[in-house]
């Protein structure tokens, strides 16, 4: 632990953003989206968080559903991508889940599981993603279908909205009417918000709230709740999110480099003039992105700078030469309060989802028990 590369997890910071979805959310329950061990941040940890805050939880996987009910989390669980043999539809009802079902295939294993207590599904529609979901056509038959089964408890449909997070969007609006309609036709709820459509759509409809009853209906927050922010051009902080994580590491050495010198592999980077370049103790084998190579912003003794030359598997350099007090032991913020994912993601092409998923299990993690 003496390299000091490290990643604080805020679990204050967590609740505040789960309590802005419920703020959004309304009537509708919050399913917080801990898939992908928590967005970076820990399974269990994030769900023994928020279990007081929040309805339920969505994972994409069964093994997650059982890590959560071994570590002692009773609430709803939405199981996003279902079954995929007898045995997983015998464990989700063991297990008490919400399965997603997505397409026939799924519907047809689970008659062959020969379940002896029934299980709550929901259907996906495809109402333009074109990803998982069942044609909107199908739906009739396929309610009717799945409503005939004793072992079935059809609870509710759902979607997952294209481009909910960007600014121009004008697809959501036609992907909720599609499944609006079909919800009111068979008088069921619904779930389609995501993080964006909460910030960009909160009125009733598209958090799934029909005009004569508000019960069954799910929003399913993901990315607000980890402090980074779902919607294009808006910042976090404007949003009223606050930083759940902040990664760091230790500048291990200080070099002075002339004019014209090259840092790095590859020597991608000259310096234009004398510089002081900092080796900070962490690389993409740290999960810190390679693309973040020259001029990823960095902060140091609560200054911005940047990187310089390549990323290397344990190591980057960063500009010290405006910064004169920066020393060998001073802690390197790659992401955090004075830079955030979203800026540092935007810079390596692409999303704060991928930076928070992909640090490395070396990094020594750090809970930070304090109020938000």
């Amino acid at each position: 632990m003496t390299r000091g590369t490290q990643l604080e997890i805020r679990p204050a910071a967590l609740i505040h953003n789960a309590e802005r979805a419920a703020q959004l959310a309304g009537d509708a329950a919050v399913y917080a989206m801990i898939k992908a061990n928590g967005y970076g941040h820990g399974l269990t940890l994030v769900a023994h968080t928020l279990r007081d805050y929040v309805g339920g939880f969505g994972v994409a996987v069964i093994e997650e559903a059982v890590a959560l009910r071994e570590s002692g989390i009773e609430s709803p669980l939405m199981l996003l991508e279902g079954c995929f043999d007898e045995g997983e539809w015998r464990l989700a009802q063991q297990l008490n889940l919400e399965v997603v079902v997505h397409n026939i295939e799924q519907i047809n294993t689970l008659a062959a599981a020969h379940l002896t207590d029934s299980v709550a599904v929901w259907l996906k529609v495809d109402t333009g993603m074109h990803r998982l979901g069942v044609p909107a056509e199908q739906v009739p038959t396929l309610v009717q279908q799945l409503s005939s089964r004793s072992e079935i408890q059809l609870i509710g449909l759902m979607t997952h909205f294209a481009c909910a997070d960007m600014a121009d969007d004008h697809t959501s609006e036609n992907q909720l009417r599609t499944l609006r309609s079909l919800a009111e036709q068979f008088a069921l709820p619904y779930s389609a918000a995501n993080s964006a459509a909460l910030f960009q759509y909160s009125e009733n409809a598209f958090t799934g709230r029909l005009p004569e009853s508000s019960q069954g209906a799910r929003v399913r927050p993901g990315i607000m709740l980890y402090g980074a922010s779902p919607v294009e051009g808006q910042s976090s902080a404007a949003l009223d999110l606050q930083v759940t994580q902040q990664f760091s590491a230790r500048l291990i050495a200080v070099n002075c480099v002339q004019a014209g010198e090259a840092v790095g592999y590859g020597a991608t980077w000259l310096a234009s003039r004398d510089s002081r370049i900092g080796i900070v103790a962490v690389g993409y084998g740290d999960g810190y992105p390679r693309h973040a190579s020259n001029g990823a912003p960095v902060a140091v003794a609560g200054m911005r700078t940047r990187t310089v030359g390549r990323v290397s598997m344990d190591m980057i350099a960063i500009d010290l030469t405006e910064i004169v007090d920066a020393k060998v032991g001073d802690r390197v913020e790659l992401w955090g309060d004075l830079v955030s994912i979203d800026e540092v993601a935007a810079f390596c092409g692409t999303i704060s989802y991928e930076l928070f998923c992909q640090v490395t299990a070396r990094v020594h993690r750090v809970i930070t028990h304090g109020k938000a």
